[in-house]
């Protein structure tokens, strides 16, 4: 099911906005920032909400895409954290 915020703007239009990802943290008079970019198939949304930005969160867990969906790049060593570049792979001797 795809998610959907009713939003008011500053110039006080009310307009539906898609909420990318997986699961959000928004609630009913959370402050969001907007973006243009229609939703195909889900008739009269013409924007996007930017997540990681004011309440709304970034996608947890997310590794690739980061951008689009307001994650921060993963720590080293921490669960869930790609590989560094150059360090041989686990359980290979050189």
């Amino acid at each position: 099911m795809r998610k959907v915020a009713r939003v008011r703007l500053t110039n006080g239009k009310e307009v539906n906005a898609y909420i990318p990802g997986e699961g959000h943290n928004l609630q009913e008079h959370s402050i969001v920032l907007v973006r243009g970019g229609r939703v195909k198939d889900l008739p009269g949304v013409r924007y996007h909400l930017v997540r990681g930005t004011l309440d709304a969160s970034g996608v947890d867990g997310r590794n690739q895409r980061r951008s689009k969906y307001g994650t921060k790049r993963p720590k080293p060593g921490k669960p869930g954290a790609a590989p560094a570049k150059g360090a041989p792979a686990k359980g290979k001797k050189k």
